[in-house]
C-alpha cells in the first residue's frame, strides 16, 4: 500500500485528506509542521510527501530543500491557500525548488488524486 506524508498546520485539512487518501487506498500519516514531518521522515519509509508552504516552525519550502537535498527521489506535492504572499508565489517557488506538483488551496479532491497517481506511476517507472 502506497504510505502519504500530509504536513499542514490545519488539523482539519489534515484530517480530510487522510479520509479521503486512504479511502482510495494509500496509507496516510500527518505531521502538524515541518519538524514533525522531517523526524517522521527519519524514522518511517514514505512513497509521496505533501506539504503545506506556510506553516509556524519549519515552513513548508523549509520541509522542501531538505527532502530534496536528504531524499532527493522522494516526491513532494506542494500545497498553498497563500497568506501575505499570494499562493501563486509561493507555488511557483516551490516548483523552482524541486517539487514536483503544485495545488492551490481549497485543493480539490480530483487534482489531488490526480496528482498523487501521477506521482506514484512515475516512482514505479523509476523516474
Amino acid at each position: 500500500m502506497p504510505r502519504l506524508l500530509v504536513i499542514d498546520d490545519n488539523a482539519e485539512f489534515c484530517r480530510i485528506l487522510q479520509a479521503h487518501l486512504s479511502g482510495h487506498g494509500y496509507e496516510v500519516a500527518t505531521a502538524r509542521d515541518g519538524d514533525q514531518g522531517i523526524a517522521l521522515l527519519e524514522q518511517q519509509s514514505f512513497d509521496i510527501v505533501l506539504t503545506d508552504i506556510l506553516m509556524p516552525q519549519r515552513d513548508g519550502i523549509e520541509v522542501l530543500r531538505q527532502v530534496k537535498q536528504r531524499w532527493p527521489a522522494l516526491p513532494v506535492i506542494a500545497v498553498s491557500g497563500g497568506g501575505w504572499i499570494k499562493a501563486g508565489e509561493l507555488l511557483d517557488m516551490a516548483g523552482r525548488l524541486g517539487a514536483d506538483r503544485v495545488l492551490q488551496k481549497p485543493v480539490r479532491r480530483d487534482d489531488l488524486l490526480a496528482a498523487v497517481d501521477a506521482l506514484l506511476k512515475d516512482v514505479l517507472r523509476g523516474g
